[in-house]
Formats: C-alpha cells, structure tokens, sequence
C-alpha cells in the first residue's frame, strides 16, 4: 500500500523531553523529521528535572536553570542530630518551559509536523519504515526513533528478570515550617527516626529530597532509590508525612503532587532492530541516580550527527542507518558502563539501611571529581573503575561485605562489562 503521509527522513515517536531533545538535534541539521503522539508536544509537562549546575553550565545551557542552589547537602545519619555532609557544588532546577522551548522552538523553525495519533504496529521495508496508527494512518520515513518512554512495544530488548523501579511521592508547597533551611537544596535525607524499629530493620530504605523554592514554597518528597518491586506510592506519602511530622511541621498548601516511577536498571536494547530508541525506551535512565536529562543533552547531538550522516550516504539500507544509530547511542565503552552501573544498583538493592548510609556515606567523601563525574556519567570506563575501587578500599567493612558477595545477576552483569552481547 502506498503510505498517506509525505515520505520524511525520521519519525519521531512520543512527545515529551526525549522525544523534543531528538527531534530538535535532527532539525537543526536541516534533517527532514515528524513527529507523533497522542498529546500536544506543547502541553506543559508534569514532573520536575534536575542536574548539577557544573553539568548544565558545560553544555552553555545554565540559563535554563529556574532555581539554582549553593547550599547543597546530604544526611546519611540515623536521627534528626546527624550531621550533613556538604556537596561544595551547586545543583539546579529546570524551567520546565525553558526547557521545553529550547527544543520545540527549533522544531517549530524547521516547518516540522507533530501527527497526533498512536503507533499501533510498524511494517519495515529495505529502504524505510511505515508506521501505522491506530486511526489508520501510514506514516513513512526511513528511520523510526522510539522515544515514547521506558513502556515502548516496539523497542526490543532482552527479558533479564525483575526491572527495578525509583519511585518517588512528593508535595510542592506552604508548610507550618520549612521543612529544609531557606535557600538549602536536600539531595538524600536519609535520617529515619520517624519509622519504627521494624519498619527500619525489615523496611525498604526511603530518602527525602527537598528543596526551597522561595517565597515560602518548598518541595519536598520521599524516594526509594530503587527496588522491585517498586515501593507503592502509599507508602512514600505515609513516611513523607510522618516525617515531618516527627519534625513539626504540617501541610497547609499544596500547590502540586509529583508521582513518579521509573526502571532504574533497564537491560540494554537489541541494538540490531530496526526501531531506534531513545530516552527511555533506550534505557538511557542513569542506573545509579536515576538522571536522564543531562544524557539527553550530550548523546542526542552525537545521535543526530551519525543520523544526517547515513542519511547523506544514499546507497546505505534502512538496516545499515538503524545500525549507524544505535552503534553511535550505545559505542561499546558506554555499554560497558552501564553494565558497571547495573551491577553496582544489583548491590545497592540489597543492602540493608544501615549498610547503605553507610555506603554513601563513603560514595560522597571521594574526591568530588569521582562522585560527581560517577553520578553525571561523564566518567571514562578507566576512570569509573577507578572510582569504584577506591570506594572498595575506603569503605567500612560492612559495605565492603555487601559489594563482595556475589549473587543474582551480578556474574551475568560482569560478564558483560568485559564482553558485551554478541547480539549487539
């Protein structure tokens, strides 16, 4: 059959950060791109992005920041007393519509066509694809990019076990007290002298991360990290306000509830299909902090680049231009990554609360180059390792023997740091 729609170079699945971030950078190098969805990708959207201000003021971008902290800090003690442990640098907030902007100001510029509908299936062809939506209609390109989120069906990817989930509950708002100093921004309060002796001992480790917002807002919500399966939202809004409770401090306003979960320690796509994913659907969550935005930034440019390139070389298939997409998303030093990262969450997940303070108690006493460079993924592969050995030798020993044993994935996950899947 022949397709209804313009024939265009890519099309651009899914309408929210990774979808615009890839669409923007294809735009901008004059490749011919559509987008579809069934939402506006102009609606506002609903959850909050974070990044360390020395990430985003690399990538020139920090005037995208609507609230940017100096006082950043951590707990890692078991009561209320526990003293901080100081960052030393800055963490920022996005302005979601700056943001959003940013990418859709160039899709507008570039005369691009957002289709509202969804993909319901995806017939491929030597020299393109078409996708079919559930209205019927047949979209043509010559190379399909998911990046719908980490719920695509069509991008495929190994069945590896439980997936973990970060989820998170929290409340912007007008509280009885603050519930962080003014101007402070909160990275992980792990502090849990509102729980009981069991729910420490048997229950699944949870955080604050908080934060002012000024003019006597602040944000402040309960994350679990990870776990599988994910801790219910119920729960995390319970030991939200429980405490703070503990610290005297009530609801009066809320202005805004953000729920959020997500797969933490997603296996790496097939990178031999013809789909490309990107964001969510190409496992790009950072397995051990759960960021994603600040890889948007940097990868999408080097995706959008091999893409125009195949794009120019007229005598490649739509297989070879799919290849030249993944092999330059997921090169082999960034698959052996987050191998690494995989298998250190694999560890992390089943340490108990005490060990896990404990742990990252440690993590952040390394020099700030190694936590910092471990946290944005900016590290080199000799570089990681070389964190994480020195976070081996520094650690009390009932962490050291937490990383020591080895069960469940782990051996696979090494494995595969060393000698990635022959399928990729």
């Amino acid at each position: 059959m022949t397709p209804t729609q313009p024939r265009c170079d890519v099309l651009v699945i899914g309408a929210g950060p990774a979808a615009l971030c890839i669409a923007a950078a294809l735009a901008q190098r004059g490749v011919a791109v559509q987008g579809l969805a069934p939402e506006d990708p102009a609606a506002p959207w609903p959850n909050t992005y974070g990044i360390w201000g020395p990430e985003v003021d690399a990538l020139g971008l920090g005037h995208l920041l609507g609230h940017r902290w100096r006082d950043t800090r951590s707990y890692f003690g078991d009561r209320l007393a526990s003293p901080a442990v100081q960052h030393g640098i800055d963490y920022g907030l996005f302005d979601k519509t700056a943001l959003q902007q940013h990418w859709w100001q160039p899709c507008q510029q570039a005369g691009l066509v957002w289709h509202r509908g969804r993909a319901a299936s995806i017939d491929h062809h030597p020299q393109g694809s078409v996708v079919i939506t559930d209205a019927g209609d047949r979209l043509a390109a010559r190379l399909v990019i998911d990046a719908s989120g980490h719920h695509s069906p069509f991008v495929k990817r190994p069945d590896e076990g439980s997936v973990a989930g970060q989820a998170a509950y929290g409340i912007v708002g007008r509280f009885s007290a603050p519930p962080v100093d003014p101007g402070q921004f909160v990275l992980m309060d792990y502090r849990c002298d509102h729980l009981s002796e069991a729910e420490r001992r048997c229950g699944p480790p949870t955080f604050l991360y908080a934060m002012d917002f000024g003019d006597g807002v602040f944000f402040a919500e309960e994350t679990s990290l990870a776990l599988a399966p994910a801790v219910p939202y119920d729960v995390l809004k319970d030991r939200l306000l429980r405490r703070l409770a503990l610290r005297g401090i009530a609801v009066e306003e809320v202005q805004h509830e953000e729920f959020c979960l997500f797969p933490m320690n997603l296996p790496l796509p097939d990178l031999l299909q013809r789909v490309v994913g990107f964001g969510g659907s190409a496992a790009m969550v950072h397995p051990a902090s759960g960021y994603m935005v600040g890889a948007l930034l940097r990868r999408a440019p080097v995706l959008a680049d091999a893409i125009a390139s195949g794009l120019e070389q007229t005598d490649r298939s739509a297989e070879q231009l799919a290849c030249m997409a993944w092999q330059a998303l997921w090169p082999l030093e960034i698959q052996r990554k987050h191998a690494l990262y995989r298998f250190g969450l694999e560890k992390l997940m089943r340490f108990s609360e005490p060990q896990l303070r404990a742990h990252f108690r440690t993590f952040f006493a390394l020099p700030l180059e190694q936590w910092y460079g471990f946290l944005t993924n900016t590290l080199s592969l000799p570089q990681l390792i070389a964190a994480m050995v020195r976070l081996f030798v520094v650690a009390p020993w009932s962490v050291k023997a937490g990383l020591i044993g080895m069960q469940g994935r782990e051996w696979q996950l090494g494995f595969r740091m060393l000698m990635p899947s022959a399928r990729r």
